[in-house]
């Protein structure tokens, strides 16, 4: 990804709702949601919905496709591993070990194990 690629995306992020939607439609997986009922997840009109949907598929965040009459929004994995990359490429002078700590911190919040699990099971 290069640099104009990540400004877009941080931008698009950069919005209460569009931050919202996109951790909704990390946490719901590849099957996605159809975009009423994000809209509905976020309490939020369709129409203005459309259009934050729009801005995170333009920043390369999220995947759209159609089942008939209904449009299908998803993460797009590809695009946020992207971005994370950018962000991580210079980290700690390109140590990846440096970087070890904050990899395992992630990586347990996002199974949702405590500290101390995580630092007895050895990934902290």
């Amino acid at each position: 990804m290069d640099q104009d690629k990540a400004v877009a995306a941080l931008a698009a992020l950069a919005q209460e709702t569009r931050l919202s939607v996109f951790r909704l439609l990390i946490k719901v997986g590849p099957d996605g949601m159809i975009a009423g009922a994000v809209a509905d997840a976020m309490d939020v009109p369709p129409s203005t919905m459309s259009h934050h949907l729009a801005k995170l598929e333009l920043a390369g965040l999220v995947t759209s496709w159609r089942t008939s009459r209904q449009i299908h929004y998803a993460a797009d994995y590809a695009g946020m591993q992207a971005l994370l990359t950018f962000l991580m490429a210079d980290c700690c002078q390109g140590d990846p070990r440096a970087c070890a700590d904050l990899l395992s911190t992630i990586a347990c919040d996002a199974v949702g194990e405590d500290e101390g699990a995580c630092a007895r099971s050895g990934a902290k």
